[in-house]
């Protein structure tokens, strides 16, 4: 689990959870404010918005990213397979209208959503041994933000090159030490031109 390391306290988010499936998503969403505060959050400034369904979600996470006021935004759901393909229809739907969410606004969401075939998956998935997703939702968000916020100043980009961060990064990728591909092609010299310009 990515945990989002800041001196800073995160800023205000959104957190759309459906109700249908509660037991479940209510697990997902202690494990949402549980990250928040972990992170040096206050829980006042998470605006927890309550939808009927997964479907909903997508409404409710586009006016929440529309605002301007949250930094980021976290949808919380359950889809359980059924005797049909609308478990399917339904998450692509889902996933689908928060990823145009994210490409329109540049706000970050958090995809939170279970799809899981049976019930005993989804416990396990939210706060069972397979840890809690929507806590991981929130990590996800937060660490976004952080690097929106490192792409878009340049100020904190020469603060995070200085600090050595962007070397460590580097030498976390494996990529330290490669000859630099870039460096050995050269510009091709154009052919002398005869005669009068």
């Amino acid at each position: 689990m990515t945990q989002h390391t800041s001196t800073l306290s995160p800023p205000p988010i959104a957190v759309a959870v459906s109700r249908y499936n509660a037991s479940v998503t209510q697990r997902l969403l202690d494990g949402a404010v549980r990250a928040y505060s972990r992170s040096g959050g206050r829980v006042p400034d998470l605006h927890i918005a309550e939808a009927p369904g997964a479907f909903e979600l997508v409404a409710l996470c586009a006016n929440a990213a529309r605002t301007g006021h949250f930094a980021g935004v976290v949808a919380l759901g359950c889809i359980i397979k059924g005797e049909t393909r609308h478990d399917q229809v339904l998450a692509d739907a889902v996933t689908s209208g928060l990823a145009n969410i994210a490409l329109i606004t540049g706000v970050p969401i958090g995809l939170g959503v279970l799809t899981v075939d049976t019930p005993a998956q989804a416990a396990a998935r939210a706060g069972g041994r397979l840890g809690n997703k929507g806590e991981e939702a929130m990590d996800a968000v937060l660490a976004s933000i952080a690097e929106i916020a490192l792409l878009s100043d340049p100020r904190a980009r020469r603060r995070a090159a200085e600090s050595g961060l962007m070397a460590r990064r580097v030498m976390a990728s494996g990529l330290a030490g490669l000859p630099d591909k870039a460096a050995a092609v050269r510009t091709p010299r154009r052919p002398a031109r005869k005669g009068r310009a």
